[in-house]
């Protein structure tokens, strides 16, 4: 049975469509700029976890949409997001060997999401979780791919946040430092509580958490030295 919560998805999903184009353009104006690049990337990925969760409340549960929200969400949900912060604050060749192992770390996983029989007898008709794979070891991948999104993308920003507090200038970039960083917390709590059986809080965490990077991007370019 669903109820009001499990619709959010779908405003999730239209925020993230009317968000990312703002993205790549900003990334076709300032290109290279591959962190701007990764964010666009990351926020499409978004917007197909999402839809898959919106498919799910509305149709119903299927393998195929099960396996591509696992893939989208559990492992690319912040991923690319946390890649783009490390190419605007780490060395490029340094951003691109982490690249590199997270692609591999991931289409690892992936093909274990892909090739893993599933529980059906663990299948709810419109909520989804990760607890249907057989393969247990495939869940492992997540907490260490999100833990360091969550790493990168909060602590990323947290860390721009301070430098701009401390210069005492730009308190637009302070406060949407602030907001980026706690959005990015906020998906991960969600997924957490996915993990024991509680995906509501993760619909609920990935809009605000949506809504709060976006809010973060718009005050980091409102004057012409954002990012």
């Amino acid at each position: 049975m669903t109820d009001l919560t499990h619709y959010i998805p779908i405003v999730t999903t239209c925020f993230a469509l009317w968000f990312a184009p703002q993205l790549f353009a900003r990334w076709r104006a300032r290109r290279p700029a591959p962190h701007l690049l990764c964010w666009g990337i990351g926020v499409v990925l978004y917007a197909v976890g999402t839809t898959t969760e919106a498919i799910t409340t509305l149709l119903g549960w299927h393998a195929p949409v099960f396996r591509a929200w696992y893939i989208s969400g559990a492992l690319l949900g912040g991923a690319p997001l946390a890649q783009g912060t490390a190419y605007l604050m780490l060395r490029r060749k340094t951003a691109d060997v982490i690249t590199i192992v997270l692609v591999s770390v991931i289409l690892i996983a992936g093909a274990g999401v892909l090739l893993s029989p599933l529980d059906l007898a663990r299948v709810e008709p419109h909520r989804l979780s990760g607890r249907v794979l057989t393969w247990s070891w495939v869940r492992a991948f997540s907490p260490f791919i999100n833990s360091y999104a969550l790493v990168m993308l909060a602590g990323g920003a947290a860390l721009s946040a301070r430098r701009y507090a401390r210069g005492g200038i730009a308190r637009n970039k302070v406060t949407g430092n602030v907001a980026i960083a706690v959005g990015a917390l906020l998906p991960g709590i969600g997924g957490t509580a996915t993990r024991f059986g509680h995906v509501e809080v993760l619909y609920v965490t990935e809009l605000l958490g949506l809504v709060l990077i976006y809010a973060g991007f718009r005050l980091n370019t409102s004057v012409t030295t954002g990012a």
